[in-house]
């Protein structure tokens, strides 16, 4: 009997595919050499992650895969981005411009640069579909801005940015355009010559790889100061010696991706719409946010009109699922994305993130809509049953 729950949290993190594991496997047994090493289990496990960071480099339609550098995941791959080209544009100071709706690594990362390094930094808000428009940007830029973070994915609502827009407009004044990429890479969505971004956060565990590894992707010619030094490792950007499983499973992941070896991500969203026509259909008051049409394919943020999200999660421990980014969880406060649309604090909470992946079944759907539906009636409040 499977008594594992239904499974729709796959934004906060993906199982590890099976084959992605078996690719592993002999770099976590018997082919165990530093890749550092001249010898010939060193040269193997080099090999190996040149392999990788082709595969990655396919992944995300990038020229040249000296342009991957490997770091133990997008936390990092955001700091190294966000603080190593600020200060290589500016070592003295200047001016970060990004949105009010970045993942929190995003503006940690902003907020060290204010802080230690006497940055300014201004956050442009978002439309009620969490749309930053670029002409908003446009408008706050000015001589001393070196960088603009924006994401391209959000990780709650699931809206795409128009980077390829706002990328016109940074490049002709030579600033530095980043992108955490975490949720989109997995998706099949993340071209970077396309969108003209000159840096790009990627996360393994978010396309079915391991946990614990990710890359930046740096356009050629992109300068960087490098925020762990050491042995040299990474052409000098990320010293220490590289996790060889890790990166071995991050590039059987993306050519997973890339050789069509998974369910497309049109599958994924028709799973994602009937979903969310079955809750819509059947709970009073339920609204969707983020973009109707741009946003990630698999993610659905709906708000439940009285009901605390958490109670409802409480009440399904058949269903994996979360009221928001898994970074946030326990921090008491109310999504600062979801009061960036337009949501009230009361509405913030009443909000659940319900996230399909490639193992989501037709089955988990149907079930996952009866169980939710069934539970969110015995909470609603009697006004909202009435209307």
């Amino acid at each position: 009997m499977n008594t594992q729950p239904i499974y729709l949290d796959h934004q906060a993190t993906t199982p590890l595919d099976e084959r992605v594991l078996q690719a592993m496997l002999p770099f976590l047994t018997r082919e165990y050499g530093n890749p550092s090493s001249p010898h010939a289990l060193g040269r193997s496990a080099a090999k190996a992650i040149r392999s990788a960071r082709r595969q990655v480099t396919d992944l995300i339609c990038a020229k040249n895969e000296l342009e991957i550098v490997f770091t133990s995941g997008a936390t990092e791959a955001n700091h190294l981005a966000i603080v190593g080209a600020a200060l290589a544009a500016r070592p003295t100071g200047g001016h970060v411009v990004t949105t009010a709706i970045e993942h929190k690594a995003v503006l940690a990362a902003c907020r060290r640069l204010v802080d230690h390094h006497g940055y300014t930094l201004t956050q442009v808000g978002v439309d009620a579909y969490g749309r930053v428009h670029p002409a908003d940007i446009a408008a706050v830029l000015t001589r001393h801005t070196v960088l603009v973070p924006v994401m391209h994915a959000n990780n709650e609502i699931g809206t795409l940015q128009r980077l390829a827009a706002i990328a016109e407009i940074t490049a002709p004044r030579g600033i530095r355009l980043h992108t955490d990429a975490a949720q989109s890479a997995g998706s099949g969505l993340l071209d970077v010559t396309e969108l003209g971004v000159d840096l790009a956060s990627l996360s393994s565990h978010k396309l079915h790889g391991p946990k614990g590894i990710g890359a930046l992707y740096i356009r050629g010619g992109t300068r960087v100061t490098a925020q762990q030094t050491g042995g040299g490792q990474e052409r000098g950007l990320r010293a220490g010696t590289p996790n060889v499983p890790a990166i071995v499973g991050f590039g059987a992941a993306a050519h997973l991706i890339t050789t069509d070896a998974v369910p497309p991500p049109a599958r994924i969203r028709v799973l994602r719409d009937r979903l969310q026509g079955l809750l819509l259909a059947s709970i009073p008051g339920a609204t969707v946010n983020g973009h109707p049409h741009r946003r990630l394919p698999g993610n659905l943020s709906l708000t439940l009109p009285g009901i605390e999200a958490t109670d409802l999660l409480d009440r399904l421990p058949n269903i994996a699922a979360s009221t928001g980014s898994a970074c946030s969880t326990g921090s008491g406060e109310p999504s600062h994305v979801l009061t960036s649309i337009g949501l009230t604090r009361y509405q913030a909470r009443a909000t659940l993130r319900l996230s399909i992946g490639r193992t989501t079944t037709d089955t988990d759907i149907d079930q996952a809509a009866d169980l939710i539906i069934r539970t969110a009636h015995t909470l609603m409040p009697a006004t909202v049953h009435a209307a």
